[in-house]
């Protein structure tokens, strides 16, 4: 059984990479094989628009033709059992490197036919991770969540059951005085950080023990 994770955010030791470690040492409690892979440490670009994944005949229907760091991502992928993906939220979506991502991963496997049908040889569960600095009030304020949920519409359709998890009102700065911030409350940050991210931690264990138990049946 293997689940692999994706980071989508450029750092790789804060909020978000921290909370795939943890989904992936959940999977692990569950006898999976774990890999954490940084989108960010790829060379690798969106869709092309190429059309190879789409054309009658081709060796490459319904698989990314690109050929780039992405490419034996996207071959792992096929043969998981399961994925999280883990991402930041930055100007209301995912990281500009998780865009990208998502649409190499999802565009091959969708097809142009009635009825529509996934190309993807086989059911594939996935965890989505989101990270922001703001509430859940201000979410649901903005419809981000509504927002969000359209590519995890689609993520279903192509592949399996979706499962998510919102860590809210993140810490962003190791140190709050040196940065220009007037706008947030470094000491509620800070409580918040220590108080509510342990359990964002305890959660994310639990969707990955959840994402392995159902990947190995």
């Amino acid at each position: 059984m293997k689940v692999l994770a994706l980071n989508g955010s450029p750092r790789k030791k804060w909020n978000t990479a921290t909370l795939l470690k943890k989904a992936l040492e959940g999977a692990a409690s569950q006898g999976a094989e774990t890999e954490l892979i940084h989108l960010y440490s790829l060379n690798f670009k969106g869709c092309l628009s190429c059309f190879a994944c789409k054309t009658k005949g081709g060796k490459h229907y319904g698989r990314c033709a690109v050929e780039d760091d992405l490419t034996p991502i996207l071959k792992k992928i096929e043969k998981a059992d399961a994925i999280l993906l883990g991402s930041p939220i930055y100007f209301g979506n995912v990281s500009g490197e998780m865009r990208s991502f998502l649409e190499r991963f999802m565009f091959p496997y969708t097809a142009y036919s009635q009825p529509r049908i996934s190309l993807f040889p086989k059911k594939l569960n996935i965890g989505i991770i989101y990270t922001m600095n703001i509430t859940e009030e201000m979410m649901k304020k903005t419809a981000l969540d509504q927002h969000l949920e359209r590519d995890e519409m689609i993520l279903k359709r192509l592949f399996g059951d979706v499962e998510r998890l919102y860590s809210f009102d993140t810490y962003q700065f190791k140190d709050y005085s040196k940065v220009v911030a007037d706008l947030f409350d470094p000491e509620k940050k800070a409580k918040r950080r220590e108080e509510v991210f342990p359990e964002d931690c305890r959660k994310a264990f639990e969707l990955g023990a959840k994402l392995a138990a159902a990947g190995g049946k």
